[in-house]
């Protein structure tokens, strides 16, 4: 445990956390909404500092990143907690601090960086669980990662206030950010959080230089309306780029919510309508779809993709390799 930063001490040994827009006010030996800082006597305690629920070597492709380092690995590691309470989620133990975890140390991550071979791994993405619950130390070991010459990639929901993740943000080098659905009704009912303080995540992170990647899981008759998803493209295209890549995501029943999977013609409605705006639009948790990045000037195919096997066909660095064109990627 370690004492956690951004919050305030309040009248009768509560404490005020600010890292999330939730901001919880918190009584003495209780918890917040995260279920991974405490009031303990006043002081508010990150309960998951040191602690891992799951470490792995993962290709990026799986965070999902498709346009940072193709074809290369990332130590992918986890907490527990999480700022929402998802009716769909996918990762609901660690997400509700139910699972198992072990003491890890940012010199620990380090290691085994410095133990794999660096043809391939690039780094480290905190992932699985929300890392910005993880905030401390995730701010720690990204400092550290970053220090050896490694990239640092977030996987998350983006619910953070601004001077937080202004603090954060220098340390990391990509962010898969996820966009539940572009409907207040939604993020409300089905989430428990605000997807405002998500699209100013992404705002934010762009305009820092982070490489920014964008999903969306489509839930049927909840965030599937062809309106709504419009705006989420308008926005995306507006406010980070019409580059953007921009993942779909089939959704299956899990957790406390019992709808049918996502019927494949809403998905591939869902990115022929993101298409007419954005260059980058891709499905996941689907088989047999077109996987592969065209350049969005001469239209050739730069990466070819079948699940998680990448082949590099006519990229240059940045750029295309058959016009010259550069492109929303990092490959250098």
């Amino acid at each position: 445990m370690r004492e956690a930063l951004w919050y305030d001490r309040a009248a009768g040994d509560r404490v005020s956390c600010r890292l999330c827009p939730h901001e919880c006010l918190i009584p003495a030996g209780k918890v917040g909404l995260c279920a991974a800082r405490r009031n303990e006597a006043g002081r508010l305690i990150s309960l998951n500092y040191g602690r891992c629920s799951s470490l792995a070597w993962d290709p990026v492709e799986k965070k999902p990143l498709y346009h940072f380092y193709p074809g290369r690995s990332l130590l992918s590691i986890g907490t527990v907690g999480c700022s929402f309470h998802c009716q769909f989620c996918q990762n609901w133990e660690i997400a509700r601090s139910q699972a198992e975890t072990f003491a890890v140390t940012p010199e620990q991550i380090l290691e085994l960086l410095h133990a794999r071979s660096p043809k391939n791994n690039i780094g480290v993405a905190y992932t699985y669980s929300e890392p910005l619950v993880w905030y401390e130390f995730v701010l720690e070991t990204a400092r550290a990662v970053k220090a050896a010459g490694y990239k640092n990639v977030l996987v998350t929901n983006g619910f953070i206030r601004e001077g937080p993740l202004a603090d954060l943000l220098p340390y990391i080098d990509a962010l898969n950010i996820d966009v539940k659905g572009f409907n207040r009704e939604f993020y409300h009912r089905i989430v428990h959080g605000n997807y405002e303080p998500v699209l100013r995540t992404a705002r934010m992170s762009h305009e820092a230089g982070c490489l920014v990647e964008v999903t969306t899981l489509l839930i049927p008759t909840l965030n599937d309306n062809p309106e709504e998803i419009t705006e989420l493209v308008s926005w995306v295209a507006g406010d980070l780029g019409p580059e953007t890549p921009l993942h779909f995501s089939r959704y299956f029943p899990n957790y406390r919510l019992d709808l049918p999977p996502t019927p494949l013609e809403t998905l591939r409605r869902t990115r022929d309508i993101a298409g007419q705006r954005l260059a980058h639009v891709y499905l996941g948790n689907v088989r047999d779809e077109d996987d592969d990045t065209y350049c969005p000037g001469c239209h050739a195919r730069v990466i070819a993709r079948r699940g998680y096997q990448v082949q590099i066909l006519a990229l240059d660095g940045n750029w295309c390799a058959a016009c010259g064109r550069e492109l929303n990627l990092v490959n250098e």
